[in-house]
C-alpha cells in the first residue's frame, strides 16, 4: 500500500461507516450505525429533502453537524426562453433554469439521487455530477427517457464546488443547450461565514443565426465542433445579471461567488471589475487557497469560489476578462454595492455608460422599453380586426404547408380520411370536442379506440416532431378547414397542454 493511497482509503472508510457499522441505535458523526445481523442502516440517518435555488442564488448554508441522508429531486425540461432581446432559444434545463437548480449537501451526506424527465422532452437526458465517486458521475445510473424517472445514490466523500452536466450523446449537444450546473458538497466544519452568496455559471451558444439575429434560434453543430460560439453568457441570457436584476450588496459585507463554467468548450478568465478577490478557492477544492486575486482561470467543466469585501458604494463589474467575449457575446453582469462613499479608498464617478453599453442602466432600461412596446404591439394587433384576419391567414397558410408534409398521407387532402382505418378531421365531432386533447394527440401521438361521427376507428397515430409553432399553426389549419370553424390554437396554448396543463 502506498502512502498515497491512504487518504483515498480512509474516505471510503468513512462512507463505509454509514452502511455497515457495529452500533445499534442513533449515533453522533464517526460513530458507525447497524442493527444485529450488520443490516445497512443508511435510510436511518436522519432524512432531509434538499433545498434546491434557481440562479443567481443559493441554498442557506447547512447548520447541522452530523451527515444525514439528503433526498434531491432535479427534473429536466426543455422549453424555449428569452436568450437575448427579440432572441429566443430552446434551453434543455434542470429545473426549467439555465444553469440549473444549485444543489447544496455536506460532506459525508448520503445522496438519494432522483432525475426527473418531464413528459414533454423529445429526448433523453441523464446526470454526470462531478462530486460523485463512481461509473459515469451518475450518469449510467440515470439515464432517462421522456415522461420517465431513475434514482441512485452516492456518499458524498469529497469537499468542493462541482459541475453537473448531461452526458447523453452528443454530449456537447445537451450541454450547450443549457445542461449544467453546480453541487457544492460543503466541508464538516462548513465554510467561512459570509453576508452574501451567489450562483453564477458561464456557457457557450452556439446558434445558426448570428448574434442578435431575431427569433427562435437552433442549434448549429458545426460552430460548436469548430468551438465559434455566437453567445457567451452567465446564466443562459444576455443581461441575466444587469440592471434590476444586478446582484446586491452593501458597504463592508463579505460576498462569496460561486462559479462555474458549463461549457461545452470555452474556458474564463473570470474577473470582477473593482474588486480583488480576497481568498480564491481555485479550482473548486477546499486545500490551499490563494489571496488578494486579480483574475482566476476557470476551465469548461471547472469551478471556483471567491471571496471578497466590498469597501466603496458604485457598480462592480463582473466579466470574462477576454474582453470581446464580454462586450460582444454576453458575458457580463454587475454586483451594485449601495451604502456610504469612502473617499479615504476611492473616489471618482460612477462605471461610465459608454464603457458598459448595452449592459448599463441605460440599456437595461431600453430592453424594458422594449419589451413594453412589444407587448403594446401585440395588443394593438390583437384588437385591430383587420391585423388579426391577416395574422390568421398567415397562421392557416403556415398550417396548411405543415399539414401538406405531415398529415397529407393519412386524412388526405380534404380531410376526409380514409374509411375504417383513419378517421376524418373534416367536420369531426371528436376534433371540435376537445383542442387540449387535440393538441395533445398530435404532439403525443394517439392509440387505441376512439368513435368519430359515430364510426369507431382503432390504429396509431405516432406523436408528430413539431415545435410549438408548427403544432398551433396545423391545428388551426385543421379547425378551420373543409366546413371547420373550431377556433385558433396558440402557441401559448399548445405550451399549457405539453406541460400537462388544461
Amino acid at each position: 500500500m502506498t502512502r498515497s493511497s491512504l487518504p483515498l482509503l480512509r474516505r471510503l472508510a468513512a462512507g463505509v461507516a454509514f452502511f455497515l457499522g457495529a452500533t445499534a441505535g442513533r449515533a453522533s458523526e464517526g460513530t458507525v450505525l447497524a442493527k444485529p445481523g450488520g443490516v445497512p442502516l443508511a435510510a436511518d440517518l436522519p432524512r432531509e429533502t434538499a433545498v434546491l435555488t434557481r440562479p443567481p442564488q443559493v441554498p442557506p448554508p447547512i447548520a447541522r453537524r452530523h451527515p444525514a441522508k439528503v433526498i434531491v429531486n432535479l427534473e429536466v425540461v426543455e422549453l424555449t426562453k428569452r436568450m437575448a432581446d427579440g432572441v429566443e432559444y430552446t434551453f434543455w434545463t434542470y429545473g426549467g433554469e439555465v444553469p440549473g437548480l444549485f444543489i447544496r449537501v455536506r460532506e459525508g451526506d448520503v445522496v438519494e439521487f432522483h432525475l426527473n424527465n418531464h413528459p414533454s422532452s423529445k429526448v433523453p437526458h441523464n446526470i454526470d455530477l462531478h462530486a460523485v465517486t463512481g461509473p459515469g458521475g451518475g450518469a449510467a445510473s440515470t439515464f432517462t427517457a421522456p415522461g420517465h424517472s431513475s434514482q441512485f445514490t452516492f456518499t458524498a466523500l469529497n469537499s468542493g464546488l462541482y459541475v453537473y452536466h448531461c452526458a447523453t450523446a452528443p454530449v456537447p449537444m445537451h450541454i450547450a443547450n443549457g445542461m449544467y450546473g453546480l453541487i457544492l458538497v460543503e466541508p464538516r466544519d462548513g465554510l467561512p461565514p459570509v453576508d452574501r452568496e451567489y450562483y453564477v455559471m458561464q456557457g457557450d451558444f452556439y446558434t445558426q443565426g448570428a448574434h442578435g439575429e431575431p427569433g427562435l434560434q437552433i442549434f448549429d453543430n458545426l460552430k460548436a465542433i469548430d468551438e465559434r460560439p455566437t453567445y457567451i453568457l452567465f446564466n443562459g441570457e444576455v443581461g441575466a445579471l444587469v440592471g434590476d436584476r444586478a446582484l446586491q450588496a452593501k458597504v463592508g459585507e463579505k460576498v462569496r461567488l460561486y462559479f462555474g463554467v458549463g461549457g461545452p468548450n470555452v474556458t474564463s478568465s473570470f474577473h470582477v471589475i473593482g474588486e480583488i478577490f480576497d481568498t480564491v478557492y481555485s479550482e473548486g477544492g477546499m486545500g490551499r487557497t490563494q489571496t488578494n486575486v486579480q483574475t482566476t482561470m476557470v476551465p469548461a467543466g471547472g469551478s471556483t469560489i471567491v471571496d471578497f469585501k466590498v469597501d466603496v458604494p458604485g457598480t462592480l463589474v463582473l466579466v470574462d476578462h477576454s474582453l470581446s467575449r464580454a462586450f460582444n457575446k454576453g458575458a457580463i453582469g454587475m454586483i451594485k454595492v449601495s451604502g456610504p462613499e469612502t473617499p479615504v479608498i476611492y473616489s471618482g464617478k460612477e462605471v461610465d455608460e459608454v464603457y458598459l453599453g448595452e449592459a448599463s442602466d441605460a440599456g437595461a432600461a431600453s430592453s424594458r422599453r422594449e419589451a413594453e412596446l412589444v407587448a403594446k404591439r401585440a395588443e394593438v394587433i390583437a384588437s385591430n380586426v383587420e391585423i388579426g384576419n391577416i395574422t390568421r391567414e398567415i397562421q392557416l397558410e403556415r398550417g396548411k404547408k405543415v399539414y401538406l408534409t405531415s398529415c397529407f398521407a393519412c386524412h388526405m387532402a380534404t380531410g376526409e380520411g380514409l374509411p375504417g382505418v383513419f378517421p376524418p378531421l373534416a367536420k369531426s365531432d371528436y376534433l371540435q370536442a376537445d383542442k387540449t386533447r387535440a393538441i395533445r394527440n398530435v404532439t403525443k401521438g394517439l392509440s387505441g379506440p376512439i368513435t368519430v361521427n359515430g364510426k369507431a376507428y382503432n390504429n396509431i397515430m405516432p406523436p408528430q416532431v413539431l415545435d410549438d409553432d408548427q403544432v398551433a399553426n396545423v391545428l388551426t389549419y385543421v379547425m378551420n378547414s373543409w366546413g371547420n370553424d373550431y377556433g385558433v390554437v396558440t402557441r401559448d396554448d399548445v405550451k399549457r397542454a405539453r406541460a400537462g396543463n388544461p
